[in-house]
């Protein structure tokens, strides 16, 4: 995508604003994506990082079903509307999201025990064509911390995947910079056909984002291994 056209805005240092917050101001006056999703009616620039990732995988070529992980604002689901009119869309954020017409979505921490069972119900479907998560943890500064908490959600959200997903479905996450780790990609490829990692143009080349795309879900791979007694994460936590 060009850089957009005419001169670069500039914000002035409010009193009681810090810099750090006039920069980001001044770099979202003068980003392309930014001005793009407002003119095209999206809630974020994050749309275009699911319409890029599609466009290179064509993860949402008829898709039927489909559950946002970290929904808010809702730029995810609002291109998979677009794209799939008739997709039932089911999403969950602990913050409040205005609504979007035809997507069911609940205000509830997926890392809740409950969670995946309201997801279900809400989804109105027996199984998922896509599993897609931008959820991140919350930071602290510490980047092994940070890596450690995102993590933890990639491998909740690739657990309910495996348990949603009807066979040749895919799920997409965000990850951080290197992408996931040994441990998550092998465990990652007994599950699906393919595993790769992505940054989309719309990811700043500042951030430490990139997305782990896992396709052609394997089926009833890991019910057979829990009928065996054998643990879905024993290449995780060995």
């Amino acid at each position: 995508m060009s850089g957009g056209s005419g001169p670069r805005q500039r914000v002035k240092t409010a009193k009681g604003r810090k810099v750090s917050s006039t920069r980001w101001l001044e770099r979202q006056l003068n980003d392309p994506y930014v001005k793009k999703a407002k003119a095209e009616g999206y809630r974020s620039r994050a749309a275009y990082k699911l319409t890029e990732l599609d466009q290179k995988f064509g993860l949402l070529k008829g898709v039927k079903a489909v559950v946002d992980l970290g929904i808010a604002p809702g730029g995810w689901s609002q291109v998979v509307r677009r794209r799939s009119p008739a997709a039932k869309i089911a999403g969950i954020d602990l913050l409040p999201t205005d609504p979007i017409d035809g997507v069911a979505i609940l205000q509830m921490d997926f890392m809740d025990d409950a969670a995946p069972d309201a997801l279900r119900e809400a989804l109105g479907a027996d199984a998922a064509d896509l599993v897609m998560s931008d959820m991140a943890a919350n930071t602290v500064g510490h980047p092994q911390t940070d890596h450690l908490r995102t993590m933890a959600l990639v491998e909740a959200g690739m657990l309910f995947a495996t348990e949603i997903l009807r066979p040749g479905g895919a799920y997409v996450a965000k990850v951080l910079a290197g992408g996931a780790d040994n441990n998550l990609v092998a465990e990652l490829k007994r599950h699906f056909t393919t595993v790769k990692h992505a940054k989309p143009p719309a990811s700043r080349k500042d951030s430490s984002e990139w997305y782990v795309i896992a396709q052609g879900f394997k089926g009833r791979l890991r019910r057979e291994a829990l009928k065996a007694g054998q643990s879905p994460f024993c290449m995780l936590h060995p």
